[in-house]
């Protein structure tokens, strides 16, 4: 479900604007103006848009409220990492982080309050899920994190991945919403290339999505290459096995030509072994995918734990010596529960 009010005015679109702005006897050109502010520059309240005259300005304030998200906190981790803690409209909170490396700039977005799929590993998962994000708060993250980028690192954020809090395909109009707002010239005009949607697996939206012919990348998180293991840890394989994820995987590739990444987090003793690797071979048979090997950050009330380096390294080999693309991504603000798995509002 999705938090609403009647006169929230990121919910009009152009042609609705200016049909305000001819009843209220203002030029129609107004409406563009105000388009711009809301799109491409990102302003999260009427008085920010300077060029239109205090009369309108104070006429929208009374008919519309823009339901902006405001910074509640942020924590700089040792590493660079920066997590944004926002409250939403109706006194929800959600967080964004954003990851530093030598060429790129990502944020990781947030797509839903909480979670709803309990996946064993994950701290935001035992929290719930509160409600769905609108695509105006979704797109506010990455305006709100871009500039504190520009802040920070002086210049703009360069990717972004919906790895935050939510499962992004459980809120799939939203999403595409906000995606649409942030690659749109008449928006952030950032490339789709540039943007990687990750879920946990949900086999009939992943074949929407190559329905929909998506340019954006898909990333699933994997976490077992067997049914039995991946059950154990995340519920939804019960109702979406590894087999028609892989049929929809196959389907969205054919559909869309866009690349496939699996995440993988490495959990010692229980998804590192050779013949874990083995499996995940077979399946990059038949899904041509990069792996991103994932080191695990510690969640209270959770038994597992990080594999060791040398099982991580001798995983990794294992898969690059039988022609899969594999890499360990080292984990970025553990010091901040920024890191993959630990965003739950501490």
């Amino acid at each position: 479900m999705l938090a609403t009010t009647h006169n929230d005015f990121r919910s009009l679109n152009l042609d609705d604007i200016k049909s305000y702005l001819e009843n209220a006897g203002e030029k129609s050109f107004r409406a563009k103006q105000i388009y711009e502010w809301l799109w491409q520059k990102g302003a999260g309240s009427f008085d920010e848009m300077t060029n239109l005259s205090k009369e309108l300005r104070e006429k929208l304030k009374q008919d519309f409220v823009i339901h902006s998200l405001t910074l509640d906190t942020k924590q700089v981790s040792r590493d660079g990492t920066i997590k944004a803690r926002f409250k939403t409209f109706d006194g929800h909170f959600i967080e964004s982080v954003l990851i530093p490396a030598t060429d790129r700039l990502t944020v990781c977005v947030s797509s839903q309050v909480g979670c709803s799929l309990t996946c064993k590993f994950c701290a935001t998962g035992r929290m719930g899920r509160k409600r769905n994000l609108n695509f105006d708060e979704i797109f506010d993250q990455v305006v709100l994190i871009n500039r504190e980028s520009i802040a920070e690192y002086g210049r703009g954020i360069t990717n972004i991945v919906f790895m935050g809090m939510g499962e992004p395909l459980l809120n799939y109009a939203e999403v595409m919403k906000a995606i649409e707002k942030i690659t749109s010239p008449d928006g952030l005009g950032m490339s789709p290339r540039r943007i990687t949607v990750s879920t946990a697996g949900i086999a009939k939206m992943i074949r929407k999505l190559g329905d929909d012919e998506v340019r954006f990348r898909l990333a699933l998180s994997l976490h077992a290459a067997n049914d039995v293991k991946r059950n154990e840890i995340m519920p939804i394989n019960e109702t979406n096995d590894l087999e028609s994820l892989i049929d929809a995987l196959q389907y969205f590739a054919e559909k869309t030509g866009n690349r496939i990444s699996f995440e993988y987090i490495l959990l010692d003793h229980f998804n590192d072994f050779v013949e874990d690797a083995r499996q995940l071979v077979q399946i990059c048979e038949r899904i041509p995918a990069r792996i991103n090997l994932i080191e695990y950050n510690k969640v209270e009330g959770v038994t597992y734990h990080r594999a060791s380096a040398d099982r991580a390294k001798h995983f990794c080999d294992f898969l690059n010596n039988h022609g899969v693309i594999a890499t360990i991504r080292r984990s970025r603000g553990k010091d901040i529960d920024a890191a993959c798995g630990q965003l739950a509002n501490k």
